[in-house]
């Protein structure tokens, strides 16, 4: 099931109707913060990872 460019628009009338514009902003900057601090997460276990890796080959190595 596909929603179609109309579909889209008026949901987004409903919610801008429902909630208004001040909470829609507010809603958005939060899900951007917890978007970024999840993305920084996951690149500091990447980061981890490839520590803990090459930690393990250079003792491998000895």
């Amino acid at each position: 099931m596909r929603l179609g460019t109309w579909e889209i628009i008026v949901v987004l009338v409903i919610v801008l109707l429902v909630f208004g514009p001040g909470r829609i902003t507010k809603v958005a900057s939060e899900m951007g913060k917890g978007i970024k601090a999840f993305k920084d997460g996951l690149n500091e276990d990447k980061s981890e990872d490839e520590d803990s890796k090459e930690e393990s080959e250079i003792e491998e190595k000895k």
